[in-house]
């Protein structure tokens, strides 16, 4: 390997590390490590926001309609939402390794436009929700099974403050 190739490998190395340490800086409050989101909340906020967070629902194989555990978990986190109109939140849908992207992206949406609705009919702001589908990209828990699947098939919150 030659002075430039070695020169080059160095600075491609150098960068890649300063990238990965580029991330979203935590810093410790009352023993707790905050991301620069929940820095920006006050303590009921992060209250909220985890309870908000809490509470992942899980569907049917191949289904989108809500079960009645969901509905439950759902008709909770509308109150506290209410509360907090200034708290925004990602309905996150996700589906098991089954069937091929395209498909799992579209039931993906799916599950998540149906909890959306299901919050949307509680009272909820939907200036406060947005949906999105990763399908089978972000599984939950790795391998085959039907165990594995059924943790796979859900719908996660993701609770943010926006920086007006």
């Amino acid at each position: 390997m030659n002075r430039f190739t070695r020169a080059a490998l160095l600075c491609a190395i150098l960068a890649l590390a300063l990238a990965a340490g580029a991330g979203c800086a935590k810093k410790e409050v009352g023993g707790q490590a905050l991301d620069d989101d929940e820095l920006a909340m006050t303590e009921s906020e992060r209250q909220a926001a985890a309870e908000i967070s809490n509470g992942v629902i899980y569907f049917e194989y191949d289904r989108f309609d809500l079960r009645e555990d969901s509905k439950s978990t759902l008709t909770r986190k509308a109150p506290v939402l209410k509360k907090f109109p200034q708290l925004r939140v990602t309905i996150e849908g996700h589906c098991d390794e089954r069937g091929t992207e395209e498909y799992n992206l579209a039931l993906g949406e799916r599950r998540a436009r149906a909890a959306y609705d299901f919050l949307l009919n509680l009272g909820v702001s939907a200036s406060q929700l947005e949906t999105v589908s990763f399908g089978k990209l972000r599984p939950a828990v790795f391998g085959g099974g039907e165990a594995g699947w059924a943790k796979n098939r859900r719908d996660e919150f993701k609770v943010f403050k926006p920086k007006y």
